[in-house]
Order: structure tokens, then sequence, then C-alpha cells
């Protein structure tokens, strides 16, 4: 008889955003005159620049024609992309990354969750608390997270790395050792950053602990302060413990065309294995290559005339932000993140959960967020707002609000 995964019967009930997809329909059933806004999935929602647009047509020409054509795409990604990557990303901002340490994926949602792939199911693996739901289910799906207590919210083999508003949203490194760190920075939910000194100290621990930090800087885009690190690769070190894992889909607005990469170094070594070689040869057998349509459009992010559209469309959605974190402190809220981010973390009424606050912003005003609980335990008494709306929605919900 055939057998299952029992890991992924492990997995809580849904995912976060399924459950909260699944209320809004049913509201919406009840409710069918009421005009929704919504603010809690971070989906984009301003069109492709044209610098972008341009590259898709011409990318598309080139593919109807018989000389121009392609196929799969190399292993790692096409070189004219790579090029870009380690020239603008990498270089320009003092880190040292190789050509072939860059590998081009279709986003980071799914190297985030297929990295621990390389990974033995005895290490100890170490999450923020809130924390992205991906890093949690892919580690229960493999086995790695223990038993799941329904009341406290916590899996019994993962190390929690609380950040609220106590500790200024910066955990403290862990008190036992951990093998696998998930670090997401600026993070999500809570909008928040780490600054090159705080970034340090995690470097200097996973080096000594030989621990691996996978660090997820998926909105690093949205960083205006340049005291703040976009990669950690420009932290010291960091190149024998760390994986970079980063997005087009906020950056760029690709949330409908997928693509990311992720960054091994070839320093990374565990076990006397490289890590750049396991990944390399997972990648090879299990992708065959982002879209050379969608590449092409990811070569043009890079351009002059990429960067200044793009630099346009970030200070659209931090211009959401600011309104979201300054109309909603006028209104007694306290609020969290926004000015480095696209994301607002903001403290529940008095007495209310991350889930009844949700139900009377859905029922009462008609605005969509996300209830931090779904972070996990330290996001209980938080919602997180997303700033990727249209402008004349989120001040309209703005209004809804603080009238």
């Amino acid at each position: 008889m055939v057998t299952v995964n029992q890991d992924y019967l492990n997995l809580k009930g849904s995912y976060l955003f399924s459950t909260i997809a699944k209320k809004i329909a049913v509201y919406q059933a009840n409710h069918p005159e009421a005009k929704m806004i919504r603010m809690g999935i971070g989906d984009v929602t301003q069109p492709l620049v044209p610098a972008v647009v341009a590259a898709l047509h011409k990318a598309v020409d080139e593919q109807a024609n018989k000389d121009t054509f392609h196929g799969y795409a190399p292993d790692l990604g096409y070189t004219f992309l790579r090029e870009k990557i380690v020239e603008h990303d990498y270089e320009a901002r003092g880190a040292h990354v190789e050509l072939d340490e860059v590998f081009i994926s279709d986003g980071a949602k799914g190297d985030v969750a297929n990295i621990q792939e390389l990974f033995g199911r005895d290490n100890k693996v170490a999450v923020g608390d809130p924390v992205y739901p991906v890093y949690v289910d892919s580690n229960v799906m493999s086995g790695r997270t223990g038993t799941y207590d329904a009341k406290t919210e916590i899996w019994s083999d993962l190390t929690y790395l609380s950040a609220t508003s106590e500790n200024n949203f910066t955990p403290s490194l862990p008190t036992s050792h951990v093998d696998l760190i998930y670090l997401c920075y600026p993070n999500n939910p809570t909008g928040t950053t780490l600054t090159k000194e705080a970034l340090k100290e995690w470097v200097d621990y996973a080096n000594k602990e030989e621990a691996i930090i996978i660090y997820d800087s998926a909105y690093e885009a949205f960083i205006t302060d340049s005291a703040i690190p976009r990669s950690i690769y420009e932290i010291e070190g960091a190149r024998t413990c760390a994986i970079e894992v980063r997005s087009f889909s906020k950056t760029a607005g690709f949330t409908g065309l997928r693509l990311g990469y992720t960054v091994v170094p070839k320093e990374l070594i565990r076990e006397g294995v490289a890590l750049h070689s396991l990944w390399a040869r997972r990648h090879s057998t299990k992708f065959n290559g982002a879209p050379y349509v969608v590449s092409r459009a990811g070569e043009a992010v890079y351009s002059n005339e990429g960067k200044k559209q793009i630099r346009e469309q970030i200070a659209y959605y931090l211009r959401n932000a600011k309104m979201i974190r300054e109309d909603l402190i006028k209104a007694g809220y306290d609020v969290f993140g926004g000015t480095n981010a696209p994301y607002v973390w903001v403290k529940t009424p008095a007495g209310m959960t991350s889930w009844e606050f949700f139900d009377f912003l859905l029922e009462k005003k008609q605005i969509i967020v996300t209830p931090g609980s779904g972070f996990g335990p330290s996001g209980e008494g938080y919602v997180r707002f997303s700033a990727f709306g249209e402008y004349e929605s989120v001040q309209d919900a703005m209004q809804r609000i603080t009238q």
C-alpha cells in the first residue's frame, strides 16, 4: 500500500493567507455590496514599469525568430542577468559575490523553502518570531519541528527568536546552539530593519557556532537609510556562514512574472562539503530555469531607465506606508515599521486579539489586514498593514479607520 509523508499531516489546518481568503469569501457572499479595501496580502498593484515592458516585448519578438529563439535556460540562469545582479546588487554596495554563486530562480518563496533540502533532519532550526510562515511550514514538511502545542502555538523543536516592542523588534541571539537561522530584513511582517552592528552580531554568532544564516532580503529595495545594510554580504565574515535569497516580486512588481535568485558562496563549507555544489546539483536536477523572456525583463530592471522608474514605484509604495504609519499614530495606535519597508505593524486595541481586530476591520470598516498571530506566538496582539495598494484606496482606508 502507498504511504504518505506523515510530516505533511503535522501542518496546521491551512496556510495563513488561505484562511484569510476563506473569511473574505464568506463575508463578501453575505455582503455583495461591500467595497473592500485589501491591505492584507503583500501583492503589488502598480503595473510593470515601461523599461521592463519594452524588454518583455523585445524578448517575445526574439522568441518568434529562429535565429534568436531560446529554449532551456543555463543551469545557473542567463549570464546577462547574473552579471547585472553582481554588478548592481553587490559590487555597488562593496559586497563580494562571484558570478557563478548566483542562482536564478522563479522567486524567493520557493528558494527559502527548498534550501532546507541541503541539510540533515537533525539540524536545530531557529526562526524569527513573528515569522514568515513558509520558513516554519517548509521545516514542518521536512520533519524538523517536533510536535505542535496548540495552546502555546509553539513547535517543540524550533527555537523562536522573539521580536517585540520590548526589544525594539531586534531578537536576541539564541541562548543554546542552533544550526540553521532564518532572518528576514527588512522584516516581514514587522517592517523593521537591522543595523550593520546588529547583523554583525548574527554573523559572528553563526561563524562561532558553525551555523548557517538563511537571509531573506526580498524587501531590500525599500531601504532608504544608507546606514542600513541591503545585503548580508556587506558584513565581514558573512561569506562563510550565510545564504542570501532575493526576489524581483516587490522590487520590480514581478509577482505575476516570478523571478528571484539565491546566492550561495563557495566558502560556505560544512562537514567538508561545499554547499554551493549541493545547491548547484539540486538546482540543475529540479529546476529548468527562469524563462528567457522573464530574464530579459529582469535585466531591464538594472538599466538606467529601469532603475529610475523602479525607484519612483518604490517611492509610491513608501508614500502609502508613510500615510498608514502617520495616520494610525495620530489615531492613537502603537505603530512600528513602514519607514524602510512596505509593511506597517500595528498593535491591536486593548483587549482585542489579532483575529478579533481582523474581524472588526473586515466587518465594520471593510478593510482587510493580516492578523499577527498567523506569523507566530509573538505576533499575537498585532496586525500587519500592507502598503502595496492604490494610493487613493489607502487614503480611503485611513479615513474609514480614523473617522
